[in-house]
Protein backbone atom coordinates (compact mmCIF):
# COMPACT_ATOMS: atom_id res chain seq x y z
CA UNK A 1 0.00 0.00 0.00
CA UNK A 2 2.94 2.68 0.80
CA UNK A 3 4.45 1.91 -2.03
CA UNK A 4 0.97 2.05 -4.20
CA UNK A 5 0.90 5.74 -2.61
CA UNK A 6 4.09 6.77 -3.40
CA UNK A 7 3.80 5.78 -7.01
CA UNK A 8 0.90 8.35 -7.19
CA UNK A 9 2.49 11.43 -5.20
CA UNK A 10 5.95 10.92 -7.48
CA UNK A 11 3.74 10.72 -10.60
CA UNK A 12 1.66 14.05 -9.97
CA UNK A 13 4.93 15.58 -8.33
CA UNK A 14 6.45 15.47 -11.68
CA UNK A 15 3.10 16.27 -13.80
CA UNK A 16 3.90 13.65 -16.45
CA UNK A 17 0.83 13.62 -18.79
CA UNK A 18 -0.57 10.60 -20.14
CA UNK A 19 -2.54 11.50 -22.66
CA UNK A 20 -3.41 9.51 -25.84
CA UNK A 21 -6.08 9.96 -28.90
CA UNK A 22 -6.87 12.25 -31.56
CA UNK A 23 -7.85 15.56 -29.76
CA UNK A 24 -11.23 17.44 -31.16
CA UNK A 25 -10.74 20.17 -29.28
CA UNK A 26 -10.06 22.87 -32.12
CA UNK A 27 -9.36 26.45 -31.76
CA UNK A 28 -12.35 28.71 -30.78
CA UNK A 29 -12.05 32.13 -30.47
CA UNK A 30 -11.61 33.52 -27.48
CA UNK A 31 -14.65 36.26 -26.74
CA UNK A 32 -12.51 39.01 -25.85
CA UNK A 33 -10.55 37.68 -29.54
CA UNK A 34 -12.71 40.90 -31.21
CA UNK A 35 -11.16 43.24 -29.33
CA UNK A 36 -12.57 44.19 -25.82
CA UNK A 37 -11.85 41.99 -22.65
CA UNK A 38 -14.76 40.38 -21.46
CA UNK A 39 -16.29 42.84 -18.56
CA UNK A 40 -16.45 42.73 -14.82
CA UNK A 41 -18.50 41.14 -12.94
CA UNK A 42 -21.12 42.82 -10.69
CA UNK A 43 -20.44 42.39 -7.03
CA UNK A 44 -23.91 40.79 -6.38
CA UNK A 45 -23.64 38.40 -9.69
CA UNK A 46 -22.88 34.90 -8.61
CA UNK A 47 -20.71 32.58 -10.72
CA UNK A 48 -20.01 28.93 -10.43
CA UNK A 49 -16.43 27.51 -12.01
CA UNK A 50 -15.05 24.35 -12.08
CA UNK A 51 -11.12 24.30 -11.41
CA UNK A 52 -9.52 20.86 -12.26
CA UNK A 53 -6.10 20.45 -10.99
CA UNK A 54 -4.13 17.33 -10.88
CA UNK A 55 -2.73 18.55 -7.41
CA UNK A 56 -6.03 17.83 -6.04
CA UNK A 57 -5.83 13.96 -6.43
CA UNK A 58 -3.28 13.79 -3.62
CA UNK A 59 -4.65 13.21 -0.33
CA UNK A 60 -2.75 15.17 2.59
CA UNK A 61 0.13 18.22 2.27
CA UNK A 62 -0.56 19.19 -1.71
CA UNK A 63 -4.77 19.25 -1.72
CA UNK A 64 -4.88 21.10 1.63
CA UNK A 65 -3.14 23.30 0.35
CA UNK A 66 -4.88 23.53 -2.98
CA UNK A 67 -8.16 23.58 -0.82
CA UNK A 68 -7.12 25.83 1.63
CA UNK A 69 -6.47 28.57 -1.40
CA UNK A 70 -9.65 28.27 -2.86
CA UNK A 71 -11.38 28.79 0.39
CA UNK A 72 -9.34 32.00 0.82
CA UNK A 73 -10.51 32.94 -2.64
CA UNK A 74 -13.87 32.56 -2.20
CA UNK A 75 -13.50 34.84 0.75
CA UNK A 76 -12.30 37.76 -1.05
CA UNK A 77 -14.21 36.64 -3.62
CA UNK A 78 -18.34 36.09 -2.51
CA UNK A 79 -19.76 35.87 -5.57
CA UNK A 80 -17.30 33.16 -7.01
CA UNK A 81 -17.71 29.60 -6.00
CA UNK A 82 -15.41 27.38 -7.49
CA UNK A 83 -15.53 23.50 -7.40
CA UNK A 84 -11.86 22.15 -7.15
CA UNK A 85 -11.87 18.55 -8.67
CA UNK A 86 -8.66 15.79 -9.84
CA UNK A 87 -8.66 14.67 -13.38
CA UNK A 88 -11.80 12.79 -14.00
CA UNK A 89 -11.86 9.39 -15.06
CA UNK A 90 -9.36 7.73 -12.47
CA UNK A 91 -5.87 6.48 -13.50
CA UNK A 92 -2.68 7.67 -11.96
CA UNK A 93 -2.44 10.43 -9.96
CA UNK A 94 -1.08 13.40 -12.27
CA UNK A 95 -1.61 11.53 -15.94
CA UNK A 96 -4.59 12.24 -17.99
CA UNK A 97 -4.60 15.89 -17.45
CA UNK A 98 -4.94 16.81 -21.02
CA UNK A 99 -6.88 13.71 -21.62
CA UNK A 100 -9.72 15.01 -18.78
CA UNK A 101 -10.06 18.11 -20.10
CA UNK A 102 -10.89 16.50 -23.70
CA UNK A 103 -13.05 13.50 -22.55
CA UNK A 104 -15.27 16.28 -20.97
CA UNK A 105 -14.90 19.23 -23.90
CA UNK A 106 -16.25 16.12 -25.93
CA UNK A 107 -19.10 16.07 -22.82
CA UNK A 108 -19.92 20.00 -23.75
CA UNK A 109 -18.51 20.97 -19.98
CA UNK A 110 -15.07 21.21 -19.69
CA UNK A 111 -13.79 22.56 -16.73
CA UNK A 112 -13.14 26.10 -16.74
CA UNK A 113 -9.50 26.95 -14.96
CA UNK A 114 -6.95 23.75 -15.25
CA UNK A 115 -3.97 22.63 -14.54
CA UNK A 116 -1.93 21.49 -17.37
CA UNK A 117 1.99 20.65 -17.53
CA UNK A 118 3.91 22.09 -20.03
CA UNK A 119 4.49 19.50 -22.13
CA UNK A 120 0.71 19.38 -23.71
CA UNK A 121 1.48 23.18 -24.37
CA UNK A 122 0.91 22.89 -28.00
CA UNK A 123 -1.69 20.53 -27.96
CA UNK A 124 -3.57 22.95 -25.30
CA UNK A 125 -3.48 25.99 -27.52
CA UNK A 126 -4.08 23.93 -31.06
CA UNK A 127 -6.30 21.34 -30.33
CA UNK A 128 -8.24 22.00 -27.04
CA UNK A 129 -8.68 25.63 -27.87
CA UNK A 130 -7.85 27.26 -24.46
CA UNK A 131 -8.40 30.60 -24.71
CA UNK A 132 -6.12 33.75 -25.54
CA UNK A 133 -6.24 35.16 -21.79
CA UNK A 134 -4.43 38.59 -24.05
CA UNK A 135 -7.89 38.52 -25.73
CA UNK A 136 -9.97 37.71 -23.04
CA UNK A 137 -8.49 40.19 -20.14
CA UNK A 138 -6.62 42.60 -22.00
CA UNK A 139 -2.55 42.32 -23.03
CA UNK A 140 -2.02 45.07 -20.47
CA UNK A 141 -4.20 43.30 -17.70
CA UNK A 142 -2.28 40.22 -18.05
CA UNK A 143 1.17 42.14 -17.92
CA UNK A 144 -0.53 43.59 -14.72
CA UNK A 145 -0.37 40.42 -13.28
CA UNK A 146 2.62 39.52 -13.97
CA UNK A 147 4.06 42.67 -12.63
CA UNK A 148 3.21 44.12 -8.76
CA UNK A 149 5.41 44.35 -5.99
CA UNK A 150 6.82 40.82 -6.50
CA UNK A 151 6.85 40.66 -10.22
CA UNK A 152 7.40 37.10 -11.91
CA UNK A 153 10.39 36.02 -12.95
CA UNK A 154 11.27 37.16 -16.66
CA UNK A 155 11.86 33.47 -17.35
CA UNK A 156 9.15 31.92 -15.86
CA UNK A 157 6.45 34.04 -17.30
CA UNK A 158 6.56 33.62 -20.67
CA UNK A 159 6.33 29.73 -20.24
CA UNK A 160 2.81 29.58 -21.05
CA UNK A 161 3.47 32.10 -24.49
CA UNK A 162 2.17 30.64 -27.84
CA UNK A 163 3.26 32.71 -30.76
CA UNK A 164 3.62 36.29 -29.00
CA UNK A 165 0.20 35.30 -27.22
CA UNK A 166 0.08 34.24 -23.59
CA UNK A 167 -2.53 31.23 -23.16
CA UNK A 168 -1.56 30.15 -19.67
CA UNK A 169 -0.16 31.82 -16.70
CA UNK A 170 2.95 29.67 -15.15
CA UNK A 171 1.76 27.75 -12.12
CA UNK A 172 4.03 25.40 -9.85
CA UNK A 173 7.55 24.45 -10.91
CA UNK A 174 10.89 22.66 -10.07
CA UNK A 175 14.11 22.81 -11.68
CA UNK A 176 16.30 19.51 -11.25
CA UNK A 177 17.46 19.04 -7.74
CA UNK A 178 20.24 16.69 -6.72
CA UNK A 179 18.69 15.91 -3.15
CA UNK A 180 21.82 14.13 -1.76
CA UNK A 181 21.93 12.63 2.23
CA UNK A 182 24.92 14.10 3.77
CA UNK A 183 25.14 11.86 6.64
CA UNK A 184 25.56 9.19 4.72
CA UNK A 185 27.95 10.90 2.60
CA UNK A 186 30.11 11.92 5.43
CA UNK A 187 30.22 7.57 6.69
CA UNK A 188 31.08 7.13 3.90
CA UNK A 189 34.45 9.58 4.25
CA UNK A 190 33.39 12.54 2.34
CA UNK A 191 32.56 16.34 3.16
CA UNK A 192 29.16 16.60 4.02
CA UNK A 193 29.21 19.50 1.74
CA UNK A 194 30.59 17.30 -0.87
CA UNK A 195 31.27 19.30 -4.34
CA UNK A 196 28.86 17.84 -6.56
CA UNK A 197 29.05 20.26 -9.65
CA UNK A 198 29.47 18.09 -12.14
CA UNK A 199 28.71 14.79 -13.61
CA UNK A 200 32.32 12.73 -12.62
CA UNK A 201 32.18 14.50 -9.46
CA UNK A 202 28.84 12.99 -8.54
CA UNK A 203 29.76 9.39 -10.14
CA UNK A 204 32.95 9.89 -7.54
CA UNK A 205 30.87 10.63 -4.85
CA UNK A 206 28.42 7.98 -5.60
CA UNK A 207 31.16 5.51 -6.25
CA UNK A 208 32.20 6.29 -2.45
CA UNK A 209 29.21 5.72 -0.68
CA UNK A 210 28.40 2.65 -2.77
CA UNK A 211 31.62 0.90 -1.59
CA UNK A 212 30.29 1.95 1.60
CA UNK A 213 27.11 0.92 1.74
CA UNK A 214 26.97 -2.51 -1.00
CA UNK A 215 24.19 -0.38 -2.58
CA UNK A 216 23.60 2.02 -5.63
CA UNK A 217 24.19 5.33 -4.44
CA UNK A 218 22.43 7.72 -6.72
CA UNK A 219 19.13 7.51 -8.51
CA UNK A 220 17.85 9.75 -11.60
CA UNK A 221 14.29 10.94 -12.09
CA UNK A 222 15.18 11.59 -16.01
CA UNK A 223 16.66 8.07 -16.93
CA UNK A 224 13.21 6.60 -16.21
CA UNK A 225 9.61 7.07 -17.85
CA UNK A 226 8.17 10.13 -16.31
CA UNK A 227 11.39 12.09 -16.33
CA UNK A 228 11.38 13.59 -19.99
CA UNK A 229 11.34 16.88 -18.29
CA UNK A 230 14.26 16.67 -16.91
CA UNK A 231 16.11 14.61 -18.95
CA UNK A 232 15.10 17.63 -21.49
CA UNK A 233 17.85 19.53 -19.16
CA UNK A 234 20.44 16.70 -19.38
CA UNK A 235 20.63 16.75 -23.41
CA UNK A 236 20.86 20.55 -23.23
CA UNK A 237 23.23 20.61 -20.67
CA UNK A 238 25.32 17.84 -23.18
CA UNK A 239 24.64 20.22 -26.26
CA UNK A 240 21.82 18.15 -27.33
CA UNK A 241 18.11 18.55 -27.98
CA UNK A 242 14.84 17.56 -28.35
CA UNK A 243 13.44 19.30 -30.74
CA UNK A 244 14.92 21.80 -33.10
CA UNK A 245 14.12 25.49 -32.83
CA UNK A 246 11.43 25.54 -35.95
CA UNK A 247 10.12 22.72 -34.30
CA UNK A 248 10.12 20.17 -37.30
CA UNK A 249 13.37 18.16 -36.86
CA UNK A 250 13.45 15.62 -33.78
CA UNK A 251 17.04 15.84 -31.71
CA UNK A 252 17.31 13.39 -29.37
CA UNK A 253 19.61 11.16 -31.53
CA UNK A 254 22.27 13.68 -31.86
CA UNK A 255 25.45 12.67 -30.80
CA UNK A 256 25.35 15.45 -28.16
CA UNK A 257 22.60 14.43 -26.74
CA UNK A 258 22.81 10.57 -26.90
CA UNK A 259 26.17 11.31 -24.85
CA UNK A 260 23.92 12.54 -22.07
CA UNK A 261 22.34 9.22 -22.57
CA UNK A 262 25.64 7.24 -22.69
CA UNK A 263 26.72 9.28 -19.26
CA UNK A 264 23.58 7.21 -17.62
CA UNK A 265 24.65 4.13 -18.75
CA UNK A 266 28.24 4.07 -17.80
CA UNK A 267 26.90 5.37 -14.28
CA UNK A 268 24.95 1.75 -14.52
CA UNK A 269 27.83 -0.09 -15.51
CA UNK A 270 29.91 1.13 -13.00
CA UNK A 271 27.16 -0.02 -10.43
CA UNK A 272 26.15 3.46 -8.96
CA UNK A 273 23.02 4.04 -10.43
CA UNK A 274 19.98 2.47 -9.43
CA UNK A 275 17.37 0.84 -11.94
CA UNK A 276 14.71 1.57 -10.01
CA UNK A 277 11.07 3.31 -11.21
CA UNK A 278 10.32 6.81 -10.13
CA UNK A 279 8.17 5.33 -7.03
CA UNK A 280 11.09 3.18 -6.37
CA UNK A 281 13.82 6.00 -6.52
CA UNK A 282 11.54 8.04 -4.36
CA UNK A 283 10.91 5.75 -1.53
CA UNK A 284 14.49 4.59 -1.34
CA UNK A 285 15.85 7.64 -1.00
CA UNK A 286 13.36 8.84 1.46
CA UNK A 287 14.26 5.47 3.64
CA UNK A 288 18.22 6.27 3.35
CA UNK A 289 19.12 3.28 0.69
CA UNK A 290 19.87 5.52 -2.03
CA UNK A 291 21.82 8.62 -0.86
CA UNK A 292 21.68 11.05 -3.80
CA UNK A 293 18.81 11.72 -6.21
CA UNK A 294 18.31 14.17 -9.44
CA UNK A 295 13.88 14.75 -9.18
CA UNK A 296 11.82 18.00 -8.67
CA UNK A 297 12.10 19.84 -5.80
CA UNK A 298 8.13 18.97 -5.64
CA UNK A 299 9.05 16.04 -2.79
CA UNK A 300 11.01 18.51 -0.68
CA UNK A 301 8.86 18.45 2.27
CA UNK A 302 8.38 15.09 2.14
CA UNK A 303 11.98 14.56 2.09
CA UNK A 304 12.32 16.75 4.67
CA UNK A 305 9.70 14.64 6.96
CA UNK A 306 11.87 11.63 6.29
CA UNK A 307 15.11 13.02 7.11
CA UNK A 308 13.30 14.23 10.47
CA UNK A 309 12.06 10.92 11.00
CA UNK A 310 14.97 9.08 10.47
CA UNK A 311 17.94 11.24 12.16
CA UNK A 312 19.67 12.25 8.40
CA UNK A 313 20.99 15.46 7.26
CA UNK A 314 18.98 16.42 3.48
CA UNK A 315 20.82 18.84 1.90
CA UNK A 316 20.40 19.89 -2.03
CA UNK A 317 22.87 20.92 -4.64
CA UNK A 318 21.87 22.28 -8.58
CA UNK A 319 21.59 20.04 -11.56
CA UNK A 320 25.12 18.60 -12.18
CA UNK A 321 27.05 19.74 -15.46
CA UNK A 322 28.48 18.05 -17.90
CA UNK A 323 32.60 18.43 -18.12
CA UNK A 324 33.60 22.02 -19.98
CA UNK A 325 30.00 23.00 -19.91
CA UNK A 326 27.02 24.81 -18.21
CA UNK A 327 24.21 22.95 -16.87
CA UNK A 328 21.32 24.25 -18.32
CA UNK A 329 17.81 23.46 -16.31
CA UNK A 330 14.54 23.23 -17.63
CA UNK A 331 11.25 22.77 -15.97
CA UNK A 332 9.21 20.49 -14.54
CA UNK A 333 5.39 21.83 -13.77
CA UNK A 334 2.25 23.31 -15.01
CA UNK A 335 0.07 26.50 -15.74
CA UNK A 336 -3.04 27.29 -15.41
CA UNK A 337 -5.53 27.86 -18.84
CA UNK A 338 -9.02 28.88 -19.20
CA UNK A 339 -11.94 26.67 -21.18
CA UNK A 340 -14.54 28.63 -20.40
CA UNK A 341 -16.92 29.93 -23.20
CA UNK A 342 -19.32 32.00 -21.17
CA UNK A 343 -18.39 35.94 -20.46
CA UNK A 344 -19.14 35.57 -16.82
CA UNK A 345 -17.29 32.32 -16.10
CA UNK A 346 -14.01 33.59 -18.44
CA UNK A 347 -14.29 36.84 -15.55
CA UNK A 348 -14.29 34.89 -13.12
CA UNK A 349 -12.17 32.38 -14.53
CA UNK A 350 -9.39 35.14 -14.76
CA UNK A 351 -10.10 36.44 -11.28
CA UNK A 352 -8.94 32.76 -10.34
CA UNK A 353 -6.25 32.45 -12.49
CA UNK A 354 -5.21 35.85 -10.62
CA UNK A 355 -5.25 34.85 -7.09
CA UNK A 356 -3.66 31.15 -7.63
CA UNK A 357 -0.66 32.57 -9.07
CA UNK A 358 -0.71 35.78 -6.83
CA UNK A 359 1.67 36.75 -3.69
CA UNK A 360 -0.57 34.81 -0.97
CA UNK A 361 -1.00 31.76 -3.13
CA UNK A 362 3.23 31.28 -3.65
CA UNK A 363 3.55 32.06 -0.12
CA UNK A 364 1.51 29.29 0.91
CA UNK A 365 2.50 26.82 -2.22
CA UNK A 366 6.14 27.96 -1.69
CA UNK A 367 6.67 27.40 2.00
CA UNK A 368 4.27 23.99 2.25
CA UNK A 369 4.65 22.47 -0.86
CA UNK A 370 8.14 23.45 -2.15
CA UNK A 371 7.49 24.55 -5.28
CA UNK A 372 9.64 27.51 -6.65
CA UNK A 373 7.81 30.96 -5.54
CA UNK A 374 7.68 32.25 -8.99
CA UNK A 375 7.35 35.80 -7.60
CA UNK A 376 10.80 35.26 -6.57
CA UNK A 377 11.42 38.78 -4.46
CA UNK A 378 8.94 36.86 -1.93
CA UNK A 379 12.29 35.60 -0.88
CA UNK A 380 13.25 39.13 0.39
CA UNK A 381 10.03 40.39 1.83
CA UNK A 382 9.51 39.54 6.18
CA UNK A 383 5.98 39.94 5.70
CA UNK A 384 5.92 36.67 3.47
CA UNK A 385 8.71 34.04 2.53
CA UNK A 386 11.77 35.61 3.55
CA UNK A 387 11.79 34.00 7.21
CA UNK A 388 11.27 30.64 5.38
CA UNK A 389 13.71 31.19 2.79
CA UNK A 390 16.29 31.81 5.32
CA UNK A 391 15.94 28.85 7.44
CA UNK A 392 15.76 26.69 4.20
CA UNK A 393 19.29 26.61 2.47
CA UNK A 394 17.34 24.01 -0.12
CA UNK A 395 15.97 26.40 -1.68
CA UNK A 396 18.78 28.14 -2.75
CA UNK A 397 19.86 25.88 -5.48
CA UNK A 398 16.47 25.72 -7.03
CA UNK A 399 15.74 29.49 -6.93
CA UNK A 400 19.28 30.11 -8.92
CA UNK A 401 18.65 27.72 -11.95
CA UNK A 402 15.98 30.10 -12.72
CA UNK A 403 18.32 32.23 -14.18
CA UNK A 404 19.73 29.98 -16.65
CA UNK A 405 16.06 27.99 -17.11
CA UNK A 406 15.17 27.06 -20.68
CA UNK A 407 11.18 25.51 -21.15
CA UNK A 408 10.19 22.47 -20.83
CA UNK A 409 9.32 21.77 -25.21
CA UNK A 410 6.62 20.20 -26.25
CA UNK A 411 6.10 18.25 -29.09
CA UNK A 412 4.00 19.24 -31.97
CA UNK A 413 0.80 17.57 -32.76
CA UNK A 414 -1.28 15.33 -31.14
CA UNK A 415 0.82 12.07 -30.48
CA UNK A 416 3.39 14.19 -27.79
CA UNK A 417 2.40 11.50 -25.15
CA UNK A 418 3.58 8.49 -27.61
CA UNK A 419 6.09 10.97 -28.56
CA UNK A 420 7.36 11.09 -24.80
CA UNK A 421 7.03 7.51 -23.65
CA UNK A 422 9.00 6.45 -27.25
CA UNK A 423 11.94 8.34 -25.71
CA UNK A 424 11.79 6.96 -22.27
CA UNK A 425 12.10 3.68 -23.91
CA UNK A 426 14.74 4.41 -25.75
CA UNK A 427 16.65 5.89 -22.68
CA UNK A 428 15.70 2.90 -20.03
CA UNK A 429 16.59 0.24 -22.65
CA UNK A 430 20.01 2.05 -23.43
CA UNK A 431 20.85 3.34 -19.62
CA UNK A 432 20.01 -0.46 -18.04
CA UNK A 433 18.95 -2.93 -20.44
CA UNK A 434 22.15 -3.64 -22.42
CA UNK A 435 20.93 -1.67 -26.00
CA UNK A 436 23.70 0.41 -27.44
CA UNK A 437 22.54 4.03 -26.67
CA UNK A 438 23.75 5.37 -30.38
CA UNK A 439 21.86 3.07 -32.70
CA UNK A 440 18.80 3.15 -29.69
CA UNK A 441 18.26 6.78 -29.68
CA UNK A 442 18.67 7.38 -33.04
CA UNK A 443 15.79 5.10 -33.62
CA UNK A 444 13.65 6.51 -31.30
CA UNK A 445 14.05 9.61 -33.02
CA UNK A 446 13.51 8.73 -36.55
CA UNK A 447 9.90 6.95 -35.00
CA UNK A 448 9.02 10.38 -33.17
CA UNK A 449 10.38 12.07 -36.34
CA UNK A 450 7.14 10.10 -38.22
CA UNK A 451 4.65 10.88 -35.55
CA UNK A 452 4.96 14.66 -35.81
CA UNK A 453 4.86 14.94 -39.86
Amino acid sequence: MRRTKLAAVLVAAVAAATLAGCATGGGAAGPGSGGDPVPELDPNQQVDIVFESYNLAQAGLWSDVINGLIADFEVEHPNIHVKGQPPQGGGTVGSGTASSVQTQMLAGSPPDVAQLTFDTLDFAVNQLGAQSLDALAGKDAVQANFAGTHPFHPRAATLGDWDGETYGIPYVFSTPILFYNATALAKAGLPADADLSTWPKVAAAAKAVTAATGKPALSVSCSVKGGNWCMQALFRSAGGNVLSQDRKTIEFGTPESVSAVTMLRQLFDDGVLANVDSAGQMESFAKGDVSMQLITSAVQGMYLKSAAAGGWDLRAAPLPAFEGRQAVPTNSGSALFTFSQEPAKQRASWEFIKFMTSDHAYTEISSKIGYLPLRTSLTQDPASLKSWADGNPLLAPNLGQLDRLEPWKSYPGNSYVQADDILAQAVEDSVFYGKDPTPTMAAAQQRVQELIR
